[in-house]
């Protein structure tokens, strides 16, 4: 079917993804507790769950390129609003009161992603290269990065921050993976292996996800017309919806 196409019928995928990642978003908004700690690992992928559902919600969408842009018009200074209305006055109160600001950063940031991968899909992006932003960032935000820069870029005076800790008490995301708090040369590794993760994420080409799908599902025969078959983001023209499918048909792995 051409991308192109309206009705509710033919973008049932779109519809039934995003309902799902509202009513998930909300699950987790109301069902954990909003707390710096993490207490075990099925606790991190239960609060991935939205995000993964959203991302796959925006590489669902089968408008034309020409109704997108117009929703673009819509969604993206909507998604500002959000930030600047809700996020931004939060913050200020919380900092003026001494409460954490802690979870409303964790909050923010796959926010952030999820607006910059749906501007980028609004704007004439593929499902796989949507895909591939909105993957690849949370992996980043997953790495520790952000840890090793409050780190190293700011100037610490207390002993408790510098020199660099030997073991990372404080990173909750890599204790539940670990199954114990990480020495700083683990977490080292951790973060050096999310980053080849992400870079890998962003730059294999389309044919590498297509082939690992197709190991997967190996007593499945493939077409030589489906295999040789021209991507969006190779051609780098806007696809039809059968093009858009097999580019975004893989999500990968996080780490």
């Amino acid at each position: 079917m051409a991308d192109n196409r309206t009705g509710l019928r033919e973008h049932r995928t779109f519809i039934i993804i995003t309902v799902a990642a509202f009513a998930a978003a909300a699950a987790v908004w109301v069902g954990f507790p909003h707390q710096k700690s993490i207490p075990n690992l099925w606790v991190l992928l239960a609060k991935l769950v939205p995000f993964i559902l959203a991302v796959e919600a925006i590489a669902a969408m089968r408008f034309s390129l020409g109704l997108r842009h117009k929703i673009a018009r819509v969604a993206v200074p909507l998604c500002f609003l959000v930030f600047f209305t809700y996020f931004v006055p939060s913050i200020f109160f919380a900092a003026a009161n001494d409460k954490s600001i802690y979870y409303l950063i964790l909050t923010l940031t796959p926010f952030l992603i999820l607006a910059l991968t749906l501007s980028h899909r609004l704007g004439g992006g593929t499902p796989g290269g949507a895909r591939r932003l909105g993957y690849a960032m949370i992996v980043l935000q997953l790495s520790g990065l952000e840890d090793l820069a409050f780190l190293t870029i700011n100037p610490h005076t207390d002993p408790a921050w510098t020199p660099i800790p030997e073991v990372w008490t404080w990173a909750d995301h890599m204790t539940v993976r670990l199954g114990h708090p990480a020495s700083k040369y683990e977490a080292f590794t951790l973060i050096a292996v999310h980053v080849i993760v992400a870079v890998l994420i962003l730059t294999l080409p389309d044919r590498v996800w297509r082939k690992l799908a197709r190991r997967d599902k190996a007593e499945t025969p493939v077409s030589d017309t489906t295999a040789t078959q021209p991507t969006a983001e190779s051609t780098g023209t806007e696809s039809t919806g059968v093009t858009e499918s097999t580019t975004g048909s893989v999500t990968p792995a996080k780490g």
